[in-house]
């Protein structure tokens, strides 16, 4: 990990990415293969209009739930639609790709997992979905028809996400960090997890945390984070950040201006 940002004069230089770099991040998809799609196709336009040495694309998590097109959008990141472009593609693991593994391996946190969007996904890949106070034969019934539905490509791509990515003085998670604690020492389960404590704190991470996980009318633009989470499945406007050297700019399926 490297130092905190070093001080000029008791200020902080603006934070940058790496030189040559520009990244895209891109926050919480949720199902909506259609956005995504969109989403993807002006980023290209972006490149292209302005190239840069490297380009990458960050995805924050929760690629899962609540759209209608979980499956879709699994099949569409497997098949690495940037590359040919020439950017690199990052996917960061969020909450809702975590409790869908959890499900898998334990019925137990099926309602949970309903409660919130699980049942969507279980119809984007074909499994009739269980109800809310199912039984426990019932949710047997939905992990093992999951089991056999979910293509081994998609478990493999869910089980080796990263839980965080590092670029120049920028650090790329789905939910955020815990404050007080160092950046080695942070847990997978804050990372995904993470809300109102990260949220209310000013603390100083030793990076500007980019993510996704909570839901603003706007993109979140702090001293310590940026929050790129516009609540796509929803509001049809789903949400990338463009960072290059120390500029920030958006880039949206819809136009909305971001809280600076």
């Amino acid at each position: 990990m490297r130092a905190k940002f070093p001080k000029i004069g008791g200020e902080r230089p603006a934070p940058a990415t790496p030189p040559g770099t520009r990244l895209y991040a891109i926050g919480d998809i949720h199902g909506r293969l259609d956005l995504l799609g969109r989403l993807l196709e002006l980023i290209k336009a972006d490149a292209a209009a302005n190239p840069a040495a490297r380009q990458a694309v960050v995805y924050l998590g929760d690629y899962i739930d609540r759209g209608p097109e979980s499956k879709g959008v699994i099949d569409l990141l497997l098949s690495r639609p940037m590359r040919a472009a020439g950017f690199e593609e990052i996917h960061v693991m969020g909450n809702h790709e975590d409790i869908l593994l959890q499900f898998l391996a334990d019925v137990r946190c099926g309602p949970h997992w309903f409660a919130y969007g699980g049942m969507d996904t279980l119809s984007s890949y074909g499994v009739r979905p269980p109800g809310l106070m199912a039984a426990e034969a019932d949710l047997l019934r939905a992990q093992a028809d999951l089991k056999g539905k979910v293509p081994q490509a998609h478990l493999d791509f869910l089980r080796h996400m990263t839980l965080s990515h590092e670029e120049g003085d920028y650090l790329f998670v789905h939910a955020g960090l815990r404050p007080g604690v160092k950046l080695d020492e942070q847990i997978g389960q804050d990372m995904m997890w993470i809300r109102d404590e990260f949220l209310h704190s000013d603390a100083d991470f030793g990076r500007v945390v980019v993510h996704g996980h909570t839901i603003a009318e706007t993109p979140q633009v702090k001293p310590n984070r940026i929050g790129v989470d516009t609540g796509a499945y929803a509001t049809g406007v789903l949400t990338c950040v463009v960072l290059e050297g120390t500029g920030r700019r958006f880039i949206q399926t819809a136009a909305l201006k971001p809280e600076l």
